[in-house]
């Protein structure tokens, strides 16, 4: 469904250019959950906005059913990790979530059943009438998911949008987007630091190099669905598959990065064993 395609980045040029993204290809397969993990500062979010058209390679492309993208693709939607400065706080919740819908030009009555079906989907049925500024932070991130869900996407990419709530609250959002991935049929690539939240979540995770970036390896993950926060977690494999990925980056830095959590709550854990 989605190719990355030798895609390089570079910001500036001469002395004082920075290679951001080296040389990166990996696919993304219609219907899947995909997750890029790698050290801070390899290039995620540069990553991320490449694929969204709003950053403009310097090299090699991304192509959304074979087309190059070179602009916000239609049937493409983002949900980013400050959610408090994407949401307009003037407007309600039911304004906000149906803010994008407006270049759609939909009849009324769709454009209302898109909004309201989309935040039920989000748990968030009682506060369609409420503003941003009334909410708590994991109620905020609710509002831009739902928002991104109204707008009906082929694709959702997700830039660590759980990154900035507390660890109860981000095992609620991460039940809850699998969950609205399931009901919606969307393909999802969701940038995190976090390993945990990278298993958990995903179908394949693609764990990239330090900067200037590149594919470091891309790991199948077979856990049984429906996930389950206690269960899945504890599950023989998916300790394999998380201390996996954890030397797998560590191995390239020579040093554990701080902003990866190999066990949430905790960033200064040693290696596993």
């Amino acid at each position: 469904m989605l190719q990355v395609d030798h895609l390089a980045k570079t910001y500036g040029e001469g002395k004082s250019a920075v290679e951001a993204i080296g040389d990166l290809s990996f696919e993304v397969g219609e219907g899947e959950f995909l997750c890029v993990v790698g050290p801070s500062g390899c290039g995620k979010t540069t990553l991320l906005k490449c694929m969204a058209g709003l950053l403009p390679p310097s090299g090699g492309e991304v192509r959304l059913h074979d087309q190059p993208v070179d602009g916000p693709p239609e049937t493409m939607a983002l949900v980013f990790q400050e959610y408090s400065r994407s949401l307009f706080p003037w407007m309600s919740v039911r304004q906000n979530v149906a803010f994008p819908l407006k270049r759609k030009r939909l009849p009324k009555a769709e454009l209302g059943t898109r909004v309201e079906r989309a935040v039920d989907s989000v748990d968030l049925t009682g506060f369609l009438d409420r503003y941003p500024w009334e909410l708590s932070g994991g109620m905020q991130q609710r509002v831009a998911i739902a928002r991104a869900l109204a707008y009906q996407p082929e694709i959702l990419l997700m830039d660590e949008p759980f990154a900035s709530v507390d660890a109860q609250t981000r095992a609620d959002l991460e039940d809850l987007i699998l969950e609205v991935r399931r009901e919606y049929g969307v393909t999802v690539v969701f940038v995190t630091h976090d390993i945990d939240e990278s298993v958990y979540l995903s179908d394949r995770i693609v764990v990239l190099t330090p900067s200037p970036t590149r594919v470091q390896e891309v790991l199948e993950v077979g856990l049984p669905s429906p996930r389950d926060q206690v269960q899945t977690k504890e599950q023989p494999e998916f300790a394999r598959l998380r201390a996996h990925v954890y030397r797998s980056i560590k191995r390239r830095r020579g040093a554990a990065e701080p902003e990866l959590d190999a066990t949430r709550g905790d960033t200064t854990a040693a290696a596993p064993s």
